[in-house]
């Protein structure tokens, strides 16, 4: 019962949002994001309410009012014609059908000239006893015997009162209708012709007339009070929301960077309070700022400067391990290795100069791409031929797409796809390694997909931080410096594109690169599952995630060169 109620229910109602949608969305969208809007629509309903409920009364009112004033006219209209008709009746000593026929027709006129309408109609009343010599219905108008209803014949023969009516609707022989009221009264004919009925009709049309011009003069009176209303509610809310508006067109400027933008005063006590707040705030962000800005521009040259002047003594420091290694023939076991051990730490020096020196680059925005024509395919295939002798597995490469070339500086994203081989080197247990590259219409994809040793979900948030490692005691086998995964996510956003991470405790991990097919493309669709085929996906799983992918924004210059 209630369950196919609310099913039923709930079916209708997506169908009437269905079939409303493309007139009501952009209201309710607009609905839902401005306060101005809705503040303008509830005032206007509530104002159009009381206009009309206002309206409704005094129109009822008028109405009533005209009703009643033309009813009572009417009636002591037609007691007056009664009285005059019952008088000619009472004076007249007619006793045969002419004479009666003759005083039937003196009495209409009576009616006619004693009152204000022309509208007579005259019968015998049904009932009484058979009278040869009483003459017979007169009438001055059609229209009125057709109006006289059955109920109010008889209220007059039964009842005690002297007038009866009823509101009717004259009929025209041309169709044309118009409202009126039918009063009744009996007269009392001489020479035992006995008892007649005496109906007078009165047209309203006037005083329809009359309601209808005070019906056209509210409804113009109403449209030009809302017009009125809508014009002071606009302007009013204009004048309230703009210290609202104000301070979001300074939120926005501070937000593009433009730190000296302030609210101004609005002349208000209130509003000049939050004013002076807002610009108070605005001062001490852009103080913090600027020290954030400086302390960054140190940090930069400080590690620029302190990369650059490394370079020397680790070159005199290979210098003197290569001779040391060229002796190593004359040196003790215990010297030779330590002579090894220099080697390679020079070399993982080197490494972390260089990293370092790449990351200071991206922190000044000193970025310069070189874009040509790449293969991904082919480059995929080049980095696993590189670094197959280092993995205990087997790299496996599965083309799906991605083909075609694609303008991109193929230094980097090679250095992209080497850091996560790498990385899927190092914790992937020795097992396979499964690279794969697809395409769509928009963009182009690489996965490198372990099933090593895997990582939790905050594992997974920081993985791109840097100097960043999820087990620092593991054995390294390609020595990384800790900046692998971060100089990788700079590279492939100065691209437009994103590096994504999965993993999972015991079932591997999945990082997977997504680029732009072109510089004009900012929403794009990955043509690579983030979370491979073989999971099993959790409802509860927070890397859960994937659709449409956005351009990171990077501050950043870039330049092509071809």
């Amino acid at each position: 019962g209630r369950s196919r109620i609310a099913t039923a229910w709930r079916r209708w109602r997506l169908r009437w949002v269905r079939a409303t949608q493309p007139v009501l969305g952009p209201f309710r969208a607009r609905w839902r994001r401005s306060l101005m809007v809705r503040t303008m629509t509830i005032t206007g309903l509530v104002t159009g309410f009381v206009i009309l409920i206002a309206g409704v009364f005094i129109l009822s009112s008028i109405s009533d009012d005209l009703y009643s004033s033309r009813r009572d006219q009417a009636l002591q209209d037609s007691a007056r014609a009664t009285l005059a008709a019952q008088h000619d009746l009472d004076a007249s000593d007619a006793s045969d059908r002419g004479s009666l026929s003759t005083l039937a027709a003196s009495v209409r006129r009576t009616v006619q000239d004693t009152s204000s309408s022309q509208m007579v109609y005259l019968r015998r009343q049904s009932g009484q006893t058979s009278f040869s010599e009483a003459p017979p219905p007169s009438f001055t108008n059609r229209m009125l015997v057709e109006a006289v209803s059955p109920e109010l014949a008889r209220e007059v023969s039964t009842a005690t009162e002297p007038q009866h009516w009823q509101p009717v609707t004259f009929v025209a022989e041309d169709g044309t209708t118009a409202p009126g009221i039918v009063v009744a009264s009996s007269l009392n004919f001489p020479a035992g012709a006995g008892t007649y009925d005496l109906f007078i009709g009165y047209k309203l049309s006037d005083t329809q007339d009359t309601l209808s011009f005070v019906q056209r003069t509210l409804l113009i009176t109403a449209a030009a009070m809302m017009a009125v209303t809508g014009i002071l509610v606009w302007i009013s809310s204009r004048v309230v929301f703009r210290p609202i508006r104000a301070a979001a067109d300074t939120r926005r400027k501070l937000a593009a960077g433009e730190t000296d933008a302030r609210m101004p005063v609005q002349n208000d006590e209130h509003f000049d309070v939050l004013s002076e707040g807002f610009n108070d705030m605005a001062d001490t962000l852009q103080a913090r700022i600027q020290e954030l800005d400086d302390l960054s521009e140190m940090q930069q040259r400080f590690v620029s400067d302190v990369s650059h002047e490394l370079r020397t003594p680790l070159t005199t420091i290979r210098l003197a391990s290569e001779v040391l290694q060229g002796q190593q023939g004359g040196l003790a076991p215990g010297q030779q290795r330590a002579v090894e051990v220099l080697g390679t730490q020079v070399d993982r020096f080197e490494a972390l100069l260089g990293d370092l020196l790449e990351i200071s680059r991206y922190d000044a925005g000193r970025v310069t791409l070189e874009t040509e024509p790449t293969n991904l395919v082919s480059l995929a295939h080049e980095v696993v031929d590189q670094l197959q002798p280092l993995s205990a597995g087997v790299i496996e490469v599965r083309p799906l797409g991605g083909y075609s070339p694609v303008d991109v500086d193929a230094r980097r994203i090679r250095r992209i796809v080497s850091n996560l081989v790498g990385n899927a080197i190092e914790h992937g247990e020795g097992r396979t390694i499964v690279v794969s590259i697809d395409s769509n219409a928009s963009a182009v994809a690489i996965s490198v997909r372990d099933w090593g040793i895997g990582m939790t979900a905050n594992d997974v948030d920081h993985v791109f931080d840097r100097f960043w490692r999820a087990d620092p005691s593991r054995k390294r086998t390609l020595g990384g410096t800790g900046l692998g995964l971060a100089i990788a996510q700079e590279d492939a956003a100065v691209h437009g594109g994103t590096v994504e991470a999965w993993s999972r405790p015991g079932e591997g991990s999945n990082f997977r690169l997504t680029l732009p097919r072109s510089e004009g493309i900012t929403t794009f669709m990955s043509p690579l599952p983030l979370i491979p085929d073989d999971v099993v996906v959790e409802g509860g799983d927070p890397q859960a995630t994937g659709g449409w992918l956005r351009r990171p924004f990077r501050r950043t210059r870039r330049e092509k060169r071809r």
